[in-house]
């Protein structure tokens, strides 16, 4: 073989041992770090919750992620709606993202939460609010500001436990001016 065609089949050798070889690391980087991002995406979402036929609770949100952990993530707004004896929806909840973590069997909603209660006529407002399904509660450590629309007051606190609707809450540490009617003994 003549110098020149060795050399090139060399030249050709070493070309292909290096791009097999930059081949293998880059399968070996993908392989050594696990996928960790959704398994599943789901758009226009709407999840219904029932107790004995009726309807209790009803989601939507226009983007759904599942992950291996069955953790659900809610990047988009979330719009929940709960529902009275009579069908009717008798509180609206809306945040700007929300999330379903499975081990804890709890949702959350994050970022600018407007809740309105509309049989008692108040709306909530707050960065955060966790629900159980099972125990049917609502509760957040974070700061809640309630106005009462048919009084024009506005109750503010850190901290919050209720039941799934609103229609039943207190605040963890209240603060502000409050009104109290006279004759209540207080």
């Amino acid at each position: 073989m003549s110098q020149k065609l060795h050399q090139l089949f060399t030249i050709a050798a070493v070309s292909l041992l290096v791009g097999l070889t930059a081949c293998e690391d880059k399968q070996a980087v993908k392989k050594g770090k696990p996928y960790t991002g959704p398994l599943e995406e789901i758009n226009n979402v709407q999840v219904l919750y029932s107790e004995a036929g009726l309807l209790k609770v009803k989601m939507t949100t226009p983007l759904q992620l599942k992950y291996e952990s069955k953790d659900l993530i809610y990047p988009k707004p979330v719009n929940i709606e709960f529902y009275g004896p009579n069908q009717e929806v008798m509180t609206t909840l809306r945040a700007d993202s929300g999330r379903y973590m499975n081990d804890k069997n709890m949702y959350k909603v994050m970022g600018n939460v407007v809740v309105v209660n509309k049989a008692k006529n108040e709306q909530l407002k707050t960065d955060e609010l966790n629900w159980n399904p099972v125990t049917k509660k609502v509760y957040t450590e974070k700061r809640v500001n309630i106005l009462l629309k048919n009084t024009g007051e506005r109750l503010d606190g850190d901290g919050l436990d209720s039941n799934q609707d609103f229609s039943d809450y207190s605040i963890r540490q209240p603060r502000g001016v409050f009104r109290i009617e006279p004759g209540t003994g207080i």
